[in-house]
């Protein structure tokens, strides 16, 4: 099996370890890499927000399997793009990415305002819109 990892950091470097020592995997990639990881993998210099370098890269190396892990290329839609191809990747789509997002600034948004209550729901927030107490723009949850 081929493996391509996209990022640079701690998390990649332990997954491009963890992954080297499995059998069958013959080839491992890491765009953009780290140091620490040459022993492990052939580090490629594409850089990991890069959509369509990584796309070219993936068509050059046709791994089996690639594994995304910072957020950048997963905000760029980098999943996406590989589930369009229909290439093996594991990672969040644009469109999951976005629910968390809209998850998280909801509670951000429950935390800061002037309802602070342990269980701010959807249904809070659009009442609170209603009233007016807070932005328009909360409501559409």
């Amino acid at each position: 099996m081929k493996i391509l990892v996209i990022g640079g950091g701690g998390r990649e470097h332990n997954i491009g370890v963890e992954t080297g020592q499995s059998t069958g995997v013959e080839k491992i990639w890491c765009a953009p890499g780290n140091g620490g990881i040459t022993e492990e993998a052939e580090c490629v210099a594409v850089d990991a927000g890069d959509v369509a370098g990584l796309v070219a890269l993936a068509e050059k190396v046709k791994p089996d399997l690639t594994v995304v892990g910072p957020e950048l290329p997963l905000v760029n839609g980098l999943v996406d793009a590989f589930t369009h191809r229909n290439w093996a990747v594991v990672g969040r789509t644009k469109r999951q990415l976005n629910w968390k997002a809209a998850r998280s600034s909801r509670k951000n948004f429950c935390k800061d305002t002037i309802f602070r209550q342990r269980n701010c729901t959807v249904r809070t927030i659009r009442r609170e819109a209603r009233m007016g107490r807070c932005a328009p723009s909360i409501g559409r949850w």
